[in-house]
């Protein structure tokens, strides 16, 4: 406060000018004028310096500076009246000299008051008309022309100096309401940064510096606390079938419900996408996490009106990680949430999975795959194994689906449904596929030009504009005909990003490459996705075929693929076919792409010549055909399925 800090000035100066008027006046003037009375003065003015060095204005709120602001008002007032009538009473004693002095005294120490309480422009002009009116009025009257003229120009000082203070008060004003508006609006700004505006709720940005803080508090206090991930499931396939709008409008009211439930405990953020942050910040027991994501899975299950006429349901997986028991960083803390949430929609779909021992030994096992594979020649530590399809028709191989082999040198062979999963992770798919596509072709070049090659595409490549160019390019230079390359994509890829999936395929398409859509009849959305893209192939996912010969269900349903296939020009390939009776069904049910262990194995490419040549898919037939007494088995089985 730059009045407080002035005022100790203000009254130094009184002291300093009031000693040296009484001075001037102490052989003529009485005692009690030049010596008791600035006596006086001198201790009030010492004490009130000595209280405004120590004060401490941290501990005045808005009422406490106010009623201080007051108390400087009567002061001031009290110190004008007082000191003008000790000076005008010394003039009468003095001669010719000591009269100018009480003149020239009066107008310095006034001038310099107003100085000092420019900052508080109602002291100022109070104690402007308490001084300068009487005291221009005595010195007119005296006479004295040197007088008149001093209190003329004093006047017109006095004047000119309250009219600066008005006016650079109005601009001070003007600037602090300037500075007002530009921190409202800053505020404002930095609340919106730290909003999501679809929702209503904090965004990422807010979530992470509300995980700093509560993580800081809770290391001095030693508390605990959780960090849980929220993924919706199914919500991309109301995109897909509704539209962004109506998607839109889901994470609006599911940003409303979520809301709800928001305390001084319990912080909810989204962090983009379908995805949301929650910080429980009181004790998270197991019995508490339990009932948090239970309270949460049941609010949003309920029913969601997306239009007047559509109604979309959906759920949610939870990860949870735990401080300090599970991390002890803000880094680590969400990437281990966010790992429990990964291994929940991997296993436990719909259900709150808390990061565990088991899935700290995991992480540990995957960021050693990870490393070995950004460490890897994966040119030559990438290779392909070869899988056959049969035409049952013909009994002839028609196509090879060509899989990812990994045979590292730090960790020997890597399974491939644990090696891809974490290179898509990292980044690295792209280059894998690339590279073992370009094996692919090279396979292919030697085989007869009636056998196609199968090559699955992940969700990261389809996504990936430079990649898919790549893969058109070499197509190009391969010499292969195009449609000899079948493209195999799962619904799971189509789900990351279907309108630029769907652009991807359809590039593909054009470009005369056959797209077979995999595992089929596994997700939620399989015959939208037949219905809006180019497809040439569905593939049934062999768990329809594990229990084929137990289920009532699973012919029926192969059955009606079959039937939806021939419907609309699809091949159909069943996979996962091991035995002779599993064959035997299939063929009763009108079958005749196969692929599956009963044929063939995966196998290297310099394999194939000998396969090819062995007819192993012919042998495979006349077996069934020779073998009656399995067909006997299993007739009424087919005959239920073809006519339920």
């Amino acid at each position: 406060m730059v009045l407080a800090k002035q005022i100790p000035l203000l009254f130094i100066i009184l002291t300093v000018n009031a000693v040296a008027l009484a001075a001037t006046h102490a052989r003529c003037a009485p005692l009690f004028l030049t010596v008791i009375m600035p006596a006086v003065f001198c201790v009030v003015c010492y004490d009130r310096v000595k209280y405004w060095l120590r004060v401490d204005l941290s501990t005045f709120d808005g009422a406490g500076a106010l009623h201080r602001m007051k108390v400087i008002m009567v002061n001031v007032a009290m110190f004008g009246v007082i000191f003008t009538a000790w000076s005008l009473a010394l003039y009468p004693y003095g001669d010719a000299f000591a009269r100018c002095h009480v003149a020239f005294y009066m107008a310095i120490t006034v001038i310099s008051c107003i100085l000092c309480l420019m900052h508080l422009r109602g002291a100022a002009l109070l104690l402007t008309i308490i001084v300068v009116g009487p005291y221009t009025i005595f010195f007119l009257l005296t006479g004295n022309l040197v007088l008149i003229a001093m209190a003329a120009n004093f006047l017109l000082v006095a004047g000119t100096l309250i009219f600066v203070m008005l006016r650079n008060y109005r601009d001070f004003a003007g600037r602090l309401l300037s500075q007002r508006e530009t921190q409202r609006l800053a505020d404002e700004n930095l609340r919106l940064a730290n909003l999501d505006g679809l929702t209503g709720l904090p965004n990422r940005r807010r979530f992470l510096s509300q995980l700093d803080h509560v993580l800081n508090a809770s290391e001095q206090a030693g508390t605990a606390f959780a960090v849980a991930i929220i993924d919706l499931d199914r919500f991309k396939s109301v995109n897909d079938i509704h539209g962004h709008a109506a998607g839109d409008r889901l994470l609006e009211q599911i940003g409303q419900r979520l809301n709800s439930i928001v305390t001084s405990d319990v912080f909810i953020s989204r962090l983009g996408g379908d995805e949301f942050g929650v910080i429980l910040q009181t004790a998270p027991s197991e019995a508490a996490i339990a009932a948090f994501g239970a309270a949460v899975q049941a609010l949003l299950a309920a029913p969601f009106n997306i239009s007047k006429d559509s109604v979309a349901t959906i759920g949610c997986s939870i990860g949870v990680a735990t401080y300090p028991l599970t991390g002890g960083t803000a880094a680590e803390l969400f990437e281990r949430a966010d790992y429990a949430l990964y291994d929940g929609k991997e296993h436990h779909k719909g259900e709150t999975v808390r990061f565990s021992q088991e899935l700290e030994t995991r992480i540990r096992k995957t960021s050693q795959i990870e490393q070995a594979l950004r460490n890897a020649d994966l040119e030559n530590e990438l290779w392909l194994a070869f899988q056959p399809i049969v035409d049952t028709k013909s009994g002839q191989t028609t196509a090879f689906e060509a899989l990812a082999r990994w045979n590292s040198r730090e960790l020997g062979p890597v399974a491939p449904n644990v090696f891809i999963p974490i290179a898509e992770h990292a980044q690295i798919i792209n280059r894998i596929t690339q590279i073992l596509f370009a094996k692919a072709l090279d396979a292919a070049r030697l085989w007869p030009e009636r056998l196609r090659v199968g090559f699955n595409l992940s969700a990261h490549d389809l996504v990936s504009p430079a990649t898919m160019a790549n893969v058109r390019s070499m197509v190009a230079q391969s010499g292969i005909a195009p449609e000899r390359i079948v493209f195999e994509i799962t619904e799971g890829a189509l789900l990351q990003d279907f309108d630029e999936a769907a652009g991807t395929i359809a590039a593909l398409h054009a470009l005369g490459a056959r797209i077979a859509l995999d595992d089929f009849g596994t997700g939620f959305s399989s015959l939208g996705y037949v219905n809006r893209l180019k497809l040439d192939k569905l593939k049934i996912d062999r768990s329809f075929v594990l229990d084929i010969e137990s289920s009532d269900t699973a012919p029926k349903i192969i059955r009606s693929i079959i039937d939806l296939c021939r419907n609309l020009g699809l091949d159909c390939v069943i996979e996962g076919v091991e035995t002779e009776t599993q064959l035997a069904i299939l063929l009763g049910l009108g079958a005749q792409y196969i692929q599956g262990y009963l044929f063939g194995k995966p196998m290297p490419a310099h394999q194939i010549a000998a396969f090819l040549g062995e007819g192993s898919a012919r042998d495979a037939l006349a077996r069934i055909t020779a073998r009656q007494r399995n067909l006997a088995m299993v007739r009424p089985r087919i005959r239920d399925a073809v006519f339920p």
